[in-house]
């Protein structure tokens, strides 16, 4: 009973929190350099393991990533999951990883390579996994960007703030994408 009562306080939560989806914009001139990301957790397009979700640990999944341009100054994430019933949901925001930093175990959180997470929209700081309501499929999109600059935010910023303070600044992206199901 307290599991029922707690999803529903969370999905309730989550509907009143959501983000809207916003890409965020490239160095005026140039085009973002692909990036590959990866995890052990999960392949590209499969299943993202319960310990990375709400029916688990809910644990970030470890990521790598492969190089970002030399004038790379930060590495920001961004996990979201577009598939949401009213609209995009962030569940993750981490900024000013180090630029030479290429993975993140597993249970991250950003705390490692001097990244800094802010407020998903559990209003939690920090990563929460997949916990969609039961029955369909949701995409997850964890997403890797290069920036040419650091991202001067508190903690408690919010993926707005983190879409803005990227705007303008981005030399590199690329993204994983994983699924869950109740």
């Amino acid at each position: 009973m307290k599991k029922l009562v707690l999803t529903a306080l969370i999905a309730t939560s989550a509907l009143a929190c959501k983000t809207a989806s916003v890409s965020p914009s490239p160095v005026p001139g140039t085009t973002p350099q692909a990036v590959v990301v990866t995890s052990s957790a999960f392949p590209q397009g499969s299943g993202i393991p319960a310990l990375n979700t709400c029916d688990g640990a809910d644990q970030s999944p470890d990521l790598s990533w492969t190089s970002v341009p030399d004038s790379t100054k930060s590495i920001a994430i961004v996990v979201e999951d577009p598939d949401a019933p009213h609209g995009t949901f962030t569940h993750w925001i981490v900024w000013n990883i180090l630029p030479s930093t290429r993975s993140l175990g597993g249970g991250g959180n950003g705390g490692l390579a001097g990244g800094m997470s802010g407020t998903n929209d559990f209003d939690h700081v920090g990563y929460s996994g997949p916990c969609p309501p039961k029955g369909s499929l949701h995409h997850y999109h964890f997403r890797v960007y290069g920036l040419d600059t650091t991202v001067a935010l508190k903690q408690d910023a919010k993926r707005a703030d983190l879409d803005k303070a990227m705007a303008g600044h981005v030399l590199a992206s690329g993204e994983l994408v994983g699924t869950f199901q109740h």
